[in-house]
Parts: C-alpha cells; structure tokens; sequence
C-alpha cells in the first residue's frame, strides 16, 4: 500500500522557520522524484520544490528561491522541506507528491497546514 505521510507544519511567526517532512511507503522511493507542492484557500495548487530522484536536480518557485530548501534521505524513504523566512503568503497546505518520470505513476500525501501569522 502506497502512503506518503506528510508531518512538521503548524503556527509560526512571519520570518520563522519550519521544516516539512514527508515518509514515503509501499513504493521504490528512490526510483521517484520528489516534489512539495502548496494549496492557500481560494487558489490553485502550486508546485513549490522538485528534487530528482537521486538528489542531484533541484527546482523551486521564483516565490520561495532563497528561503526553502527541499532534500531527500533514500535510506530513509524522507523527503523535506527546509523553510525559512517564512511570510504570511506561504500560508498554505503543504502536499508531498511522488511521480515516476518512465511509467508516469503519481501519488500525493494528505497534506500539512503551515499558518504563517503574528
């Protein structure tokens, strides 16, 4: 059975720091690319950071180059996400996201809520 459980969001002030994690489950994670992606109230989901399957690429949104950092433990099965500087607009929640580039297989978290406010 394939789970990924996202888990580290919460309350935290504008221009604190938290840090996502995702434990994946039930497939060959390091077969897979990796990617945190973000949904506010109101609006679309967004891709906010990809890492390759091996940990060697990585991309972010222009929104968030500079303060977040997204790795990946294959030993572990984890994904993270490092967020610093944190603004009232990365209110959001945050979903983890599994995608194989050959087969195309695609499975998402439940998702961790991140309130950024004073």
């Amino acid at each position: 059975q394939v789970r990924l459980v996202e888990s580290g969001g919460g309350l935290v002030q504008p221009g604190g720091s938290l840090r996502l994690s995702c434990a994946a489950s039930g497939f060959t994670f390091s077969d897979y690319r990796m990617s945190w992606y973000r949904q506010a109230p109101g609006k679309e989901r967004e891709l906010v950071a990809g890492i390759s399957s091996n940990g060697g690429s990585t991309n972010y949104a222009d929104s968030v180059k500079g303060r977040f950092t997204i790795s990946r433990d294959n030993s572990k099965n984890t994904v993270y996400l490092q967020m610093n500087s944190l603004k009232p607009e990365d209110t959001a929640r945050y979903y983890c996201n599994a995608f194989h580039p050959l087969s195309h297989w695609d499975y998402w978290g439940q998702g961790t809520q991140v309130t950024v406010s004073s």
